[in-house]
């Protein structure tokens, strides 16, 4: 009995609500998903270019990290002139006055130590990954 009550009182209401509805087919609602979102893509960077300052008497950065297939560009900003010349000999530039630049493009992977030939305490790593 107390149930057939309880029905008699929550019928009603639920009537109500379904009227103020104006329709009697309810739309899905968009639940939250638990899915993490899409990782963005995440492509390997281009070869792009690098840059090595020689400002000081010194490379800036004196160590640096590119990848495969990457040029490094030296500018010599300083007034006495400087070379990029690497202890291996894979690479050497010449003499580079004030505002000279170099390219060296670095096809493999490996550690390339260099200095400048003029001013030996000039020194410097670019590591290839």
């Amino acid at each position: 009995m107390r149930h057939a009550r309880l029905a008699v009182l929550i019928f009603p209401a639920v009537l109500a609500l379904a009227a103020c509805s104006g329709s009697s087919t309810l739309a899905p609602t968009a639940s939250p998903s638990s899915a993490p979102p899409p990782a963005a893509s995440a492509a390997p960077p281009a070869a792009a270019g690098s840059t090595v300052s020689i400002a000081s008497f010194s490379f800036q950065p004196a160590a640096l990290t590119v990848s495969v297939g990457t040029t490094v560009t030296w500018t010599n900003n300083d007034s006495a002139s400087h070379t990029v010349t690497a202890d291996d000999g894979s690479f050497k530039s010449g003499t580079l006055g004030k505002g000279g630049t170099f390219s060296q493009t670095f096809a493999t992977a490996g550690t390339f130590t260099y200095h400048c030939a003029f001013h030996s305490s000039m020194k410097a790593t670019i590591t290839v990954q």
